[in-house]
């Protein structure tokens, strides 16, 4: 029996959350409105310094978000990831085995720990400036078949591909290992970077690929088709599609099968930063349980929704007991 359900593998970065009217991003930061920028020491300080306000930190990147929430609804995980030297690493571990994450597969970097700044605009939507720190420091000879061994299910966050020889390192050794996997393309700026390489390893084998909006049109290029479609497209190299369509919900399709995910509406979006990783984080637990595609599409919505509801990428502590019981209410009954 597997010692874990889930390895998370990606960037370990503590995200520092502002809001800011949608004026500032026009004068202060280049680059398309709610895409994500790699960003070096300097930039990031000078964008920090025109902010008005301190921002909020909470930890974050896009599979560290996923694995923590999934470790929250209940499945076993672990995290592959390099943190830095300094404070923000030690209270970014801390905060990782408080949730439950296991912190053993954790690697030490020995430069500052990685920060990413979610500028937070009123219509909830997110510009993320990132810079790597410690994790940029990850490298594939880093990555061993031993990070992933007693590992069922290992979810790697679209970032890495990045570097295209980091995700391939990750990427050979879950497999050797025996995990299953699942790749959420993370950015219209990664597709657009790596169409070519991201076929390739869809012909190699994996088994889940998350895409949004923006993503699964980089992706095929294409700009009208409808999302039911481009999802059917996705499933037909072999993956089982889970395409993402924000308040109107998802499809998820695998083989000829295709599932209408239906949203669960929010009153209030305070923010959508970490939305799509809540949403694979439901979508996996549920999966790796043996739950149908309809019902593991359905916590998805849910747990995506909640995130949504509060500023930042991670659920409160204390709304979690409630939102845990609505999420096993939707348990399939035997």
């Amino acid at each position: 029996m597997a010692t874990f359900d889930l390895i998370g593998v990606g960037s370990p970065i503590m995200d520092l959350l502002a809001r800011v009217p949608d004026d500032f991003l026009r004068r202060h930061v280049s680059g398309d409105k709610g895409g994500m920028v790699l960003v070096d020491h300097d930039e990031m300080q000078r964008i920090l310094t025109l902010l008005d306000h301190t921002p909020v930190h909470a930890t974050g990147g896009s599979a560290a978000n996923a694995t923590f929430n999934a470790a929250r609804l209940g499945l076993r995980s672990t995290f592959l990831g390099k943190l830095g030297h300094d404070e923000i690493a030690g209270a970014y571990h801390r905060t990782f085995e408080q949730a439950g994450v296991d912190g053993s597969r954790f690697k030490r970097g020995a430069t500052a720990n990685a920060r990413c700044l979610a500028l937070v605009t009123p219509d909830a939507q997110r510009t993320l400036r990132t810079h790597l720190g410690a994790a940029m420091t990850l490298a594939p000879q880093d990555i061993s078949v031993a990070d992933f061994q007693g590992c069922r299910h290992a979810h790697i966050e679209g970032y890495l591909v990045f570097n295209q020889a980091l995700a391939e390192a990750v990427l050979t050794a879950a497999r050797a290992a025996g995990c299953t996997t699942s790749l959420d393309l993370s950015s219209f700026e990664v597709v657009n970077a790596s169409r070519d390489w991201l076929f390739s390893q869809f012909r190699r084998g994996l088994d889940i690929v998350f895409a949004n909006e923006d993503e699964i049109r980089a992706l095929f290029q294409d700009q009208t088709s409808p999302f039911d479609h481009l999802a059917r497209r996705l499933a037909q190299h072999g993956v089982l599609a889970a395409v993402k369509v924000g308040k109107d919900g998802a499809w998820i399709a695998r083989d000829e099968a295709l599932h209408r995910i239906e949203p669960v509406r929010v009153k209030d979006v305070v923010d959508t930063n970490g939305a799509g990783d809540a949403w694979a984080a439901g979508f996996l637990f549920g999966h790796l349980r043996g739950w149908s595609l309809d019902a593991s599409g359905n916590l998805a919505s849910l747990i995506g929704a909640e995130t949504v509801s509060h500023m930042g990428p991670i659920i409160p502590a204390t709304h979690w007991p409630a939102v845990h019981g609505r999420a096993m209410a939707l348990q399939p009954k035997p």
